[in-house]
């Protein structure tokens, strides 16, 4: 029996759940949705992050107003996928930063990445009418981008590690407090997405840099909140190894001549008894495959992912 396609058949509420990491500094997490932050700075609000919608954003700053009425001044988007950035509008935040790369891939695919998003993923697209439009950073940076956070509260330090889960990923880092925003680069509990991924770069020194600043907790893109380094650096290294796992499995199979649907069974084989159990596994996989197979032939840059063709790579790997 065919599998339903992507997400579409997950139909169940999550439940969300806000923590407080440290003084002014929160994260909803919700059983291996996307998770999202915020940071206080001395009179306005650091957001990490934006939903799928406005909608679902909302309700998501509603909680927060519980605890801060701040204005937003930055909103701060870790990659330029449509569930984590077409909530945007909802935050009436004075500063949209992203990378430079994730601007250009806005530009590039991100009508694109909305459809077939939406299309993969129903139940996070709430109110789907409710999105303006794209989201465009108004402020982008190369490699590092430092927030004062005003008072004693110290600085939020914003930065690119390299190629990873995009071209454009970037996190946002507390020292003071050692806690870090890693948005989809670690994903804590939870299958990874790397169907526009560099999965050589991310694996290798991507994961290096992030694993170096020395968090001591960790918000993944989705999954539980990591404490303490030990659980920081297992979400680290689960991360690089369900990447070094799929090189292994992809490349072997095409070594030997091999076909994408082998190297999705074998991937599939060698993957399920670890990571089988966790949200988004089936979804995810046979993108995962087909990029890695991409990346692999020599393809450099990942291609677009439109609506036909998800259906097209779904009904090909996992019919």
């Amino acid at each position: 029996m065919a599998k339903p396609f992507a997400s579409s058949a997950d139909t169940a509420v999550k439940e969300q759940t806000l923590e407080v990491l440290a003084d002014g500094v929160y994260a909803l997490t919700a059983e291996g949705d996307p998770n999202i932050g915020a940071v206080e700075g001395e009179d306005f609000l650091v957001c990490f992050e934006a939903l799928a919608t406005p909608v679902a954003a909302r309700k998501w700053l509603a909680r927060l107003r519980e605890h801060t009425d701040k204005p937003v001044r930055y909103l701060v988007l870790s990659h330029y996928h449509a569930v984590r950035v077409l909530g945007a509008s909802a935050f009436d935040a004075e500063i949209i930063v992203a990378h430079e790369n994730t601007r250009a891939l806005v530009a590039e695919r991100g009508k694109q990445d909305w459809e077939s998003e939406f299309a993969r993923m129903p139940r996070l697209a709430e109110a789907a009418d409710s999105v303006p439009g794209l989201t465009w950073p108004t402020l982008t940076f190369a490699d590092r981008l430092t927030i004062d956070l005003g008072g004693d509260r110290g600085d939020l330090v914003l930065q690119f590690h390299g190629r990873g889960h995009t071209e454009g990923d970037i996190t946002a880092w507390l020292p003071r407090h050692k806690i870090l925003f890693a948005g989809d680069l670690v994903e804590a509990q939870a299958a990874l997405y790397t169907g526009d991924a560099f999965h050589r770069d991310w694996a290798g020194g991507t994961l290096d840099r992030v694993k170096a600043l020395g968090a001591e907790q960790l918000v993944g893109g989705r999954g539980a909140v990591s404490q303490g380094r030990a659980e920081v650096d297992a979400a680290i290294e689960q991360t690089r190894g369900f990447l070094q796992v799929m090189i292994r499995e992809v490349g072997a199979v095409q070594q030997r001549g091999g076909t994408l649907k082998e190297a999705f069974e074998a991937t599939h084989a060698a993957l399920v008894d670890d990571y089988g159990h966790w949200p988004i596994f089936e979804h995810c996989l046979p993108f995962d495959v087909s990029r890695l197979w991409d990346e692999l032939s020599g393809v450099e840059r990942p291609v677009i992912w439109t609506a036909e063709r998800d259906q097209e790579v779904w009904a090909q790997l996992q019919s």
